[in-house]
C-alpha cells in the first residue's frame, strides 16, 4: 500500500510512489531493530553491576552502549530523510 502523488495534486502519468508511515518497515523488521536496541540497553544497565571505584571501565562500557541504543534510531533508521516528502 503507498500513496500516489504528483506537485500538482492532480492525477497525471507522472506519479511517484511515496513512503507513507503505514509502509515504513515492516512488522518483522521493526521487531528485530527493537530486540537489537534494547539488547545494547540492557547491556547498558548489566555492566553496572561490574562497577567499582577500582575499574571504571564498566561505566564506560555503560555509557558507550547506551549512547548506541539513542544514537542508532534516531539517525541511522531515523527518517531524517523525510523532510522532502510534502
Amino acid at each position: 500500500m503507498s500513496s500516489k502523488i504528483n506537485a500538482s495534486g492532480q492525477d497525471s502519468s507522472d506519479q511517484r510512489t511515496v513512503r507513507t508511515p503505514q509502509n515504513e518497515n515492516k512488522l518483522s523488521g521493526s521487531i528485530v531493530l527493537f530486540v537489537i536496541i534494547m539488547a545494547l540497553f540492557f547491556g547498558a544497565i548489566y555492566s553496572l553491576s561490574f562497577l567499582t571505584l577500582g575499574n571504571p571501565w564498566p561505566m564506560a562500557a555503560c555509557l558507550v552502549l547506551f549512547a548506541l541504543a539513542f544514537w542508532i534510531p534516531q539517525t541511522i533508521w531515523g527518517r531524517s530523510d523525510s523532510a522532502g516528502e510534502h
